[in-house]
């Protein structure tokens, strides 16, 4: 039997590991499992020649939307940092939060006070039924506000829901100081007009495909405009994949967890930096699943189209694990459920 959830982790690589935990605590995760591997270990699972010491975050009871923070005493990269979002090898995560406007306020500070930051303002957009016309004032709003937040070593999307719910989308942590979830979905950029590379993500890994060709362009989008640097008449393709506990018809069955694929058109000249977020990289630079069945997942990955893996070892928590570069360029890692 195999199974998989929703991405399990937001792989974060850091200098030092004090600032980024008390960074990390304001979002609500709290420090869980501390593990280390060898030069020679984490060689053979994330193709990088540096010992490793990793931190995982938890956030509640969440079991997906973590946080790993890897040490690494020779980083490879120094990482995206805060480089525009419209490049290939992209990675950032999203978070729900019950106050956008309290975020924003530091990134203003901080900004301020010479941070090296980048954000945006906190855009409208109304999310289901764009087409109806609203009645402002009278009839609720629905949909949300959401900012960029990028940091030399966080890549952040967040996001506040106005007018409706989602049960499984988001467990708010009220005691965090921005209150906000646990990370929602992630994504990354691709280029691929005939979408082959999308199927791997439902036919190898066995994802929910829930969105597909949906549109967002400079013209019909703020934030999307603002996010991933949009020029005029520039558009780009959302695809997203979720937990198949997900469903593509009920709403209120929608798992966070989701991986989203954006998908510029191949005539948008796009600057590839896979180098720059991948293990061994400071920042974002890896997502895990963890599944059940790990040696068939691996026996699936390897005669499919993959560009490259390595073999099962344990990795720093012990956990038996491999990761492979996907068709489309972007390196993953999948872990063994423990099932006690």
């Amino acid at each position: 039997m195999t199974t998989i959830e929703g991405i399990y982790e937001v792989c974060i690589g850091i200098p030092e590991p004090i600032s980024a935990i008390q960074y990390w605590e304001q979002f609500g995760y709290r420090i869980g499992q501390v593990g280390e591997l060898t030069a020679d270990v984490a060689y053979q699972l994330y193709g990088v020649n540096s010992s490793l010491r990793s931190i995982r975050l938890y956030h509640q009871n969440a079991d997906h939307g973590l946080i790993r923070l890897m040490v690494w005493q020779n980083p490879t990269h120094q990482g995206l940092g805060t480089e525009s979002m419209k490049v290939k090898g992209n990675r950032w995560a999203t978070t729900l939060t019950a106050d956008v406007l309290n975020i924003l306020n530091h990134a203003e500070d901080a900004k301020a006070a010479g941070w090296p930051i980048r954000y945006t303002n906190s855009h409208w957009e109304v999310i289901y039924n764009k087409e109806r016309k609203s009645r402002p004032f009278v009839e609720q709003a629905v949909g949300v506000r959401e900012m960029l937040l990028l940091q030399p070593l966080a890549r952040q999307v967040l996001f506040q829901r106005f007018g409706y719910t989602l049960p499984h989308y988001g467990q708010i942590n009220s005691n965090a100081a921005f209150k906000t979830s646990q990370f929602t979905h992630m994504g990354i950029i691709t280029q691929d007009d005939s979408k082959e590379t999308l199927k791997f993500y439902e036919e190898v890994l066995g994802l929910l495909r829930v969105r597909d060709d949906v549109e967002t362009s400079y013209e019909s989008s703020a934030a999307g405009r603002d996010i991933f640097d949009l020029n005029p008449g520039e558009k780009f393709i959302v695809t997203t994949f979720d937990d198949p506990r997900s469903s593509k018809s009920d709403l209120m069955a929608a798992r966070s967890g989701r991986l989203y694929v954006i998908r510029f058109p191949d005539y948008i000249n796009l600057e590839s930096r896979f180098e720059a977020a991948q293990p061994g990289s400071l920042g974002m630079c890896l997502y895990t699943y963890r599944v059940q069945g790990l040696q068939e997942y691996c026996d699936r990955i390897k005669a499919s189209s993959i560009q490259k893996l390595t073999t099962i070892v344990s990795n720093e928590f012990g956990e038996m694990s491999f990761s492979f570069v996907a068709p489309d360029g972007y390196f993953w890692t999948l872990l063994e459920v423990i099932i006690n």
